[in-house]
């Protein structure tokens, strides 16, 4: 999966989750996406707009009310599936919640290779300085990733590499 589409993928809260339910056999209609992800209807809208939007969710032509509509996934989210799923196994892990978060998958992915701030920031495009550095720290907090401290460089420089939970999340993406 290319980091764009992966990035696309988690600016909504509840398009993973969605997408790895579906996978897994969940119809898709509305009443059981929204029993067995635990999103609010608002931000379930929203987030199955965003999946059709990027062309990972369609609607099933034939099926389904109009006011209750019934969706199925596209060829791409039918591969993006399996990636989807393993992910959010390790989610059932995450009490905290921090991976439904829009740039935590993506940046684990990056930082599979120990990376710094800068070629991080490079690699995600359009994150800013502000939000990747939050990130960093919250995945510091939990223990998904390590930060250490290029002695050789100077000014030092940190680098960052995921860890523990992170880096099976990132080998998860990655064995996609």
């Amino acid at each position: 999966m290319d980091i764009e589409l992966l990035v696309k993928l988690t600016e909504r809260a509840w398009c993973l989750p969605i997408v790895a339910l579906m996978y897994d056999g969940t119809p898709g209609r509305q009443a059981p996406l929204l029993a067995k992800s635990g999103a609010g209807r608002t931000a379930f809208a929203q987030s199955m707009a965003h999946l059709i939007d990027i062309g990972l969710v369609e609607r099933n032509p034939g099926h389904g009310h109009p006011l209750r509509p019934e969706f199925r996934l596209t060829p791409l989210g039918q591969a993006i599936g399996p990636i989807a799923a393993r992910i959010m196994s390790y989610g059932k892990i995450d009490q905290s919640g921090l991976i439904r978060r829009t740039w935590t998958v993506p940046v684990l992915t990056v930082i599979r290779q120990p990376q710094q701030f800068s070629q991080i920031s490079r690699s995600l495009g359009r994150i800013t300085d502000r939000a990747l550095s939050q990130s960093l720290r919250q995945m510091e907090a939990h223990d998904w990733l390590t930060r250490s401290v290029d002695p050789q460089a100077y000014p030092p420089r940190p680098i960052y590499r995921a860890a523990n939970l992170g880096l099976k999340i990132a080998e998860a993406v990655r064995l996609g």
